[in-house]
């Protein structure tokens, strides 16, 4: 029964692990589109600069991002 039960596992793990061995395939004219900035971690510089500033305003932290602010964003 052990067997049976192990085996089954063991088949479902295998399946499992291999279900998704051909989503890597990017085709000649995909490549275009995910070359865009859009589809990077970063996006656009100008947001990460602003999301930056609030970050740090929010913290009101030195030696983190830049000097301290008091929290209102206007430094």
């Amino acid at each position: 029964m052990k067997k049976i039960i192990l085996s089954s596992l063991a088949i479902a793990a295998v399946s499992f692990l291999s279900g998704c061995s051909t989503l890597g395939n990017v085709n000649a004219w995909e490549k275009g589109n995910l070359a865009k900035p859009a589809m990077t971690f970063e996006g656009d510089p100008l947001d990460q600069r602003f999301v930056q500033h609030i970050y740090g305003s929010k913290e009101n932290s030195s030696g983190g991002y830049g000097v301290g602010g008091g929290g209102c964003g206007c430094n």
